[in-house]
């Protein structure tokens, strides 16, 4: 018979939806459904799908090997999104089953058996990958990109980054495409170039998904590597499995100067690199340039911090940001062609570093 996803366990349910039963009966945020068990739910199935309607749901491979603490079998099975109808839904419950029987699957050894979960699609506006700490005082790890999942977890976009600890550290990459639902397709598409460089998330909500990450570890006994979505500013667990093999550590993706006025500030890179560019710089903007005299004053009036190659802690620069209360990172040799126009920036003129 049919399980309701709230009822899941994975000795009838498999790895991934006996995860997700545990995290609703926990009371977090999982898109509710059920799951079709190891045994063959027969004309159940139609009845249960029929519930639905015509609104579009996924279906995903939850094999009786699939998100056990000593293997992950990621990308080994099936899984739809934006299914719709039951006749859809029968037919992409029958290739979950099916997927068991592939190459890429029967390297796996040992007895096995195949459930699939059906959940209610989600429209993600953002997604992504959260590895919860493996020890207390590690950082929890996020990965980060506009659109549906697959975009971050099948590696066809270079997402963000972030660590997140005391503070957040983040390495904002270009993301070039993304993958939404169009009726009932998924359709890859452009990223506008206004959005390519802009943080997919702010450093509260990378927080506060760190924080659920640490309780679904706590729920689960242990690390957990997490797929995440928000929809409609609401924030999903879509998986949950323990951490399998731990990623190398992140290396530091910060450029380093001298420290030349307090504070930390984030915004848009915007490389000057004399006056013909003073027009270009809008208010927030964070100023990258080989140096400044008394004429750019007026753009550290609106710059939200200032970045230079060359000067000490008494350059003007420095003075003035030091007068306007904005930071200020000095000596950072060829920073006008290291770092990209209209790129987003943290930079901290405490510590002298541009992430």
């Amino acid at each position: 018979m049919i399980v309701p996803l709230r009822a899941a366990v994975p000795e009838t349910c498999g790895g991934k939806a006996g995860a997700l039963g545990a995290l609703l009966r926990a009371g977090l945020p999982v898109p509710d459904g059920f799951v079709v068990p190891f045994a063959d739910a027969g004309a159940d199935l139609r009845r249960a799908v029929e519930e639905f309607g015509d609104a579009p749901v996924a279906v995903r491979s939850s094999a009786s090997d699939e998100d056990t603490a000593h293997a992950s079998a990621a990308g080994q099975y099936e899984s739809f999104l934006a299914v719709r109808g039951p006749d859809a839904v029968i037919e992409a419950v029958r290739a979950c089953r099916a997927s068991l029987f592939t190459p890429r699957a029967l390297d796996h050894h040992g007895d096995r058996a195949m459930a699939v979960l059906i959940q209610r699609h989600l429209d993600a506006d953002v997604s992504g990958v959260l590895f919860t700490p493996a020890a207390p005082h590690d950082p929890a790890r996020i990965e980060a990109s506009w659109g549906l999942g697959p975009s971050v977890v099948g590696g066809t976009v270079t997402p963000d980054t972030y660590l997140v600890a005391e503070s957040v550290t983040r390495t904002i990459a270009r993301k070039r495409t993304r993958l939404d639902r169009r009726g009932g397709e998924l359709v890859t598409s452009d990223v506008p170039l206004d959005a390519r460089d802009r943080p997919a998330l702010d450093d509260a909500t990378a927080t506060a998904l760190a924080a659920l990450g640490r309780t679904i570890a706590a729920v689960r006994g242990g690390p957990q590597d997490v797929e995440w979505a928000i929809a409609g500013g609401r924030t999903w667990i879509l998986q949950a499995r323990p951490i399998t093999a731990a990623p190398p550590p992140l290396a530091s993706a910060a450029l380093n100067g001298m420290p030349g006025s307090h504070g930390v500030a984030t915004g848009t890179a915007r490389i000057v690199r004399g006056p013909d560019d003073f027009a270009r710089v809008r208010p927030g903007d964070i100023l990258i340039c080989p140096f400044t005299d008394p004429a750019w004053t007026p753009l550290l009036r609106i710059a939200a911090g200032v970045v230079t190659e060359t000067g000490g802690v008494l350059s003007h620069a420095a003075i003035v940001a030091r007068e306007r209360g904005i930071p200020a990172v000095l000596g950072i040799q060829d920073v006008t062609n290291t770092l990209h126009d209209g790129a987003t920036i943290t930079i901290d003129g405490t510590t002298g570093t541009i992430t």
